[in-house]
């Protein structure tokens, strides 16, 4: 029931998953007044489905906190709880970033030696795709949060771009090695002398991740997000002022014409929502955030990373590279939560 086209978008974004996966099953946690007649017009989705009823949904401008507190009874709550049981392989939401965060955080856990999720991303470059993480999930990370980061960057990098040595790097505002906060140096440093068999390249700037310097990188949620909405608004200032020149003469409109192919071409390319849906990583079960304001195909998008993470060994491959690690066993024991989780839990609790 989240997003802002919701639950039409959601509802037609899995008749367009089922074609690419005929075998998938869907749980619907939401109103059933309003998703029966959805059902009416999606007839494969009404029978690869189960409705969950709840008329309860959290809100677009909810508080997290309000939202675990008050929100058992939603159908994003509804919905985590089904993963933590066993019920679904994944969840796929278009709600409440903060909210989707808090109630994973609470109800699944973090896996073993991560303290703090982080939301990875596909990224469009010029030589195809590349993760990027945090997006959002922290405003800050110390180099241990970090270096979780890239370890759990480069088990996602292997499982949606199919790579097997991925190349990780660090944002920051500079290739040279003393450059860069402390945290970062210090996590380049952990990466380089912990995890030797790791393919990290070192630093990379941001006119680097459109390049496609590096298949994964990692950095703080802050700068992330901020990357994140540049990189979204130059692209469709881009196409503003392109659009704009070639509309003002006949000329131009003329070239528009015979370049027509050239320009799909170019807007499939840049289209967003090929690369809908960032997950959650480092949690003990699956969850995929879908753009709020995307449409059928976007939220596609998003269960199609949900099935490929789902069919991986994704979290084996985390948990052996986060156990060769000697500083999470000494420093931050298995199953340790941080003050804030452990506050989280409390408020769920009560």
């Amino acid at each position: 029931m989240g997003g802002d086209f919701a639950p039409d978008v959601v509802v037609a974004g899995a008749d367009l998953a089922l074609v690419k996966y005929p075998d998938i099953r869907f749980l619907l946690f939401g109103d059933e007044e309003k998703l029966k007649p959805l059902m009416a017009q999606y007839p494969k989705v009404a029978e690869a489905s189960e409705i969950i009823h709840t008329d309860k949904a959290v809100a677009m401008s909810d508080k997290p906190s309000e939202a675990v507190r008050r929100g058992r009874q939603t159908s994003m709550w509804m919905s985590v709880d089904a993963v933590r049981k066993g019920q679904a392989e994944a969840v796929v939401s278009a709600g409440n970033t903060g909210a989707l965060m808090a109630m994973a955080k609470v109800q699944l856990k973090t896996m073993p030696g991560i303290s703090r999720p982080a939301i990875a991303g596909i990224w469009p470059t010029n030589r195809g795709e590349s993760i990027v993480l945090d997006l959002g999930a922290n405003l800050e990370a110390d180099e241990k949060q970090l270096v979780d980061f890239a370890i759990l960057g480069e088990s996602f990098a292997r499982v949606e771009l199919g790579l097997e040595h991925p190349t990780v790097g660090l944002l920051n505002i500079g290739e040279e090695e003393l450059k860069g906060h402390d945290e970062i140096r210090e996590a380049a440093r952990i990466l380089r002398e912990n995890v030797p068999e790791m393919n990290f390249v070192g630093f990379v700037e941001g006119n680097d991740i459109g390049a496609g310097k590096v298949d994964v990188v990692v950095t703080d949620g802050f700068t992330g997000n901020v990357a994140l909405k540049t990189a979204e608004g130059t692209a469709r200032q881009f196409a503003d002022y392109l659009r704009s020149a070639l509309s003002r003469t006949f000329w131009g409109r003329l070239g528009a014409f015979i370049a027509q192919g050239a320009f799909k071409a170019l807007k499939r390319k840049m289209d967003p929502r090929s690369a809908n849906g960032g997950v959650f990583l480092g949690l003990n079960g699956l969850v995929v955030k879908s753009h709020g304001g995307t449409d059928a195909m976007g939220f596609a998008s998003a269960l199609d990373v949900a099935v490929d993470m789902a069919g991986s060994d994704f979290a084996a491959r985390a948990h052996e590279r986060l156990a060769a690690l000697a500083f999470h066993e000494a420093e931050r024991p298995v199953g340790e939560i941080t003050p804030q989780e452990t506050e989280e839990i409390q408020v769920a609790e009560s």
